[in-house]
């Protein structure tokens, strides 16, 4: 049964690798375009028409006046992140509705889809109707073409990160569900709750690797030992030799940069060690069996899908029901919208209390979001409390 799970799972959605804060297409460097062939001279000079053949000019109808307003330009019109794009303007909406009040702006809602030319076209568009904020792009190529044009003339809330970049233009805001930040402060909780020698188990999908590359990086940095690494194997074989390893006792942690089904099948494998993971391994509505085969296992989400009861949470109304991955980018668009009103008010570098996170503004004008630590037992998600 579980090798039918297994194979419906182990395909990582492109949508999600570049959502993620994966690169497009999943190259690691930027498309490089060729130059346009230069126009050939004309031969002799072209002969204007007669002046009474040149028709008069219609009358053109009046621009409509520049309203000023909080645009939010997402690619709505993609066939690959449509339904991402969706979540993120639900949930921004949402959030308006529920504490926008009289204060705000409006907000109007810009389409684009793939091409990162059009998205620029389409940020200029709203700019020239009057937009004072920007929120968007989504895809990590859309962002990237922004980024690197000069049409970022009003504060900006970009929610990817953009192509290996250094310092961003000043006015340009990131909040972003960067899966390597996300590995990264696991590390550092494996490293607060005292664990130094670790062995990790990474999976075969570009996603996987950045995830497995983050965790190794941030934990060597704080001092630990990354003692040795085990591709994921379903093999039994290969799997008992993971165990064998385990049993010598020269390692004191585990980590996963595995997905919710390959990780389901490393756990038992795993004996006595304390397990870390990151939020690729939580199931979602699967049930308490999965709970059992994943007992032990430490991971980070966002308050969204591990605190309903949460004050700040809430608050806002759900409508994404089982879907995990688009309840994270319906609680992105919340905590955009919240952003926004921040970056309105001219504050910053205030703390927020959001919906995918603890919010602080951090180096590079980017939103780093604290997250809950969850751990399953007896079948089921518990949160972790913090350590003081």
């Amino acid at each position: 049964m579980r090798c039918g799970v297994l194979h419906r799972w182990l395909v990582v959605p492109l949508a999600a690798a570049i959502l993620y804060g994966g690169a497009s297409a999943m190259a690691s460097d930027a498309a490089v375009s060729s130059p346009a062939a230069p126009q050939p001279e004309l031969s002799v000079p072209v002969p204007l028409p007669p002046a009474d053949s040149i028709p008069e000019p219609k009358p053109q109808a009046p621009a409509a006046a520049a309203e000023p307003h909080i645009a939010l330009l997402l690619p709505l019109d993609s066939k690959v992140f449509g339904r991402h794009a969706e979540a993120v303007r639900d949930g921004f909406l949402a959030a308006a509705k529920v504490q926008g009040g009289g204060a705000a702006l409006p907000v109007r809602v810009y389409a684009a889809g793939d091409e990162s030319r059009a998205t620029v076209e389409t940020y200029i568009k709203a700019l020239a109707a009057g937009a004072t904020l920007v929120v968007g792009p989504l895809t990590r190529s859309g962002v990237t073409a922004v980024v690197d044009s000069a049409a970022a003339l009003v504060p900006t809330l970009v929610l990817n990160v953009p192509e290996g970049r250094g310092a961003s233009p000043p006015g340009i805001y990131m909040l972003s569900l960067q899966i390597e930040a996300e590995a990264r402060q696991v590390a550092q909780r494996a490293w607060q709750d005292g664990f130094r020698r670790a062995v990790t188990i990474n999976g075969d999908t570009p996603l996987l690797a950045r995830i497995h590359q983050a965790f190794v990086e941030e934990f060597t940095r704080l001092g630990g030992a990354h003692v040795i690494a085990y591709a994921f194997t379903p093999d039994p074989e290969g799997l008992t030799r993971i165990k064998k390893a385990v049993d010598t006792g020269t390692v004191d942690v585990a980590f996963l940069a595995l997905d919710f089904p390959r990780a389901r099948l490393v756990r038992p494998y795993l004996g006595w060690l304390q397990v870390y993971a990151t939020s690729q391994v939580h199931p979602g509505a699967a049930g308490a069996l999965a709970g059992f085969d994943l007992s032990g296992v430490r991971f980070l989400d966002m308050p969204w899908l591990l605190q309903p009861d949460h004050p700040a949470v809430m608050v806002y109304p759900r409508d994404r029901g089982d879907d995990i991955e688009l309840n994270r980018f319906y609680a992105l668009g919340i905590d955009a919208f919240r952003i926004a009103l921040v970056l309105l008010a001219g504050k910053a570098d205030a703390a927020l209390d959001g919906v995918t996170g603890r919010l602080t503004l951090g180096g590079n004008r980017q939103f780093a979001r604290g997250l809950t630590t969850a751990q399953f037992s007896d079948g089921k998600l518990t949160v972790v409390r913090e350590r003081p």
